[in-house]
């Protein structure tokens, strides 16, 4: 920012009207955004506002939350650079003499030269499209395989379900249906694996709010039934998926990549400029031309003596960094090694699965036995 006129200002506890407008237009993503806070049960009383000006127009805005010596940033999945991290550290360990530590969640950071000690680890990816300026242009820019099967599949859908449509529905026209419809699909498809949706009905009542307000739903449906669709959130000019689901007896058809490219290009006709697919490296997202960003925590704290007072924090961070570290590796390393430790993974989570149920039939049989008695 050489050469530009720098000028910051704080609002304690407060969050100024034109914040939400702004953040939209900065940041243009759904986990910096005001609608989704408040879905997910955000405080306005408690969260202050920190805003960085150059030459009069807005470059940095950050929500955080102040309390027990630290200072816990909203803002998730943006970018934040060394300058602006620099900035941000120098303002509030002046102007709070008790904050020892700042906290932000999944960002995308190249922090490298903060005049301060720091703990950086890995938290999620966030898997990215960049729009082009068409449809047209961007089938062209997908790889010769890809372009072929979106053709190959297409054709045998329509000619083996003629009544097949595909409609996009946003904002107040999209249904509760159709949002129900796919969290079924997709815990359906979830239970084949063994594993339990984290989509309970508290969630569904939170992603029906939150499609209502800046929701875009692409919908495949079949002799007028939902066979597939792709739920997405608009921020500013990006949007973000959420579900993506499809009913299992149209697996052979690849219906929800076919739902989710038509989706696409729909985000494309509405002008908009990147396409996140969020966290999880399906190959599918990959084929559908995206590439991975990675989204780390970071804490940074007011000298190394806070580290060493602060050791509980700093150990916490260091063991979920870690921990994620070697998850990935055993997941998407391939390798021998890797492979047949996930299998011991999935053992002992089965034998687990099973102790658990013994016990709570050996629980109920007690209780049976105390009630016959």
């Amino acid at each position: 920012m050489t050469g530009k006129n720098i000028s910051i200002a704080c609002y304690d506890n407060e969050v100024p009207p034109f914040v939400e407008a702004e953040m939209d237009s900065l940041y243009g993503n759904i986990f910096s955004s005001l609608v989704e806070f408040r879905v997910y049960g955000w405080v306005m009383g408690t969260t202050s506002t920190y805003v960085v000006h150059a030459d009069g127009q807005i470059i940095t805005l950050l929500l955080f939350k102040r309390e027990q010596g630290m200072v816990r940033v909203l803002n998730e999945t943006i970018c934040v650079g060394s300058a602006d991290m620099q900035r941000f550290a120098d303002f509030i360990f002046k102007r709070y003499r008790d904050v020892q530590a700042i906290s932000f969640k999944a960002i995308e950071t190249d922090i490298g030269n903060v005049d301060f000690p720091y703990q950086r680890f890995n938290h999620l990816e966030d898997i990215t499209l960049s729009l082009p300026s068409s449809a047209e242009a961007y089938l062209a820019g997908l790889g010769k395989n890809t372009r072929r099967n979106i053709k190959r599949y297409t054709d045998r859908l329509i000619r083996t379900f003629p009544s097949c449509r595909f409609e996009v529905f946003e904002g107040a026209g999209i249904r509760e249906e159709h949002v129900r419809t796919l969290i079924e699909f997709n815990r359906e498809r979830m239970a084949d694996k063994n594993i339990v949706s984290v989509i309970d009905e508290e969630e569904t009542r939170r992603i029906i709010c939150l499609v209502r307000s800046c929701g875009l739903v692409g919908i495949v449906t079949i002799d007028g039934r939902i066979a597939a669709g792709a739920l997405s959130y608009r921020a500013g000019s990006n949007y973000f998926l959420n579900v993506l689901a499809h009913a299992p007896c149209y697996d052979e058809y690849w219906l929800g990549f076919l739902c989710c490219y038509r989706t696409i290009c729909e985000c494309i006709a509405r002008r908009g400029r990147e396409f996140h697919f969020l966290w999880g490296r399906y190959e599918y997202k990959f084929a559908l031309g995206a590439v991975q960003r990675d989204l780390d925590n970071v804490t940074v704290y007011r000298s190394w003596v806070q580290v060493v007072r602060h050791v509980n924090l700093a150990w916490h961070e260091a063991r979920q960094g870690y921990a994620r570290q070697a998850k990935v590796w055993l997941k998407y390393s391939n390798t021998g090694t890797s492979r047949r430790m996930l299998r011991l993974v999935g053992h002992i989570r089965d034998a687990k699965r099973a102790m658990q149920h013994v016990t709570r039939g050996r629980k109920s049989a007690m209780l049976q036995s105390t009630s016959d008695h």
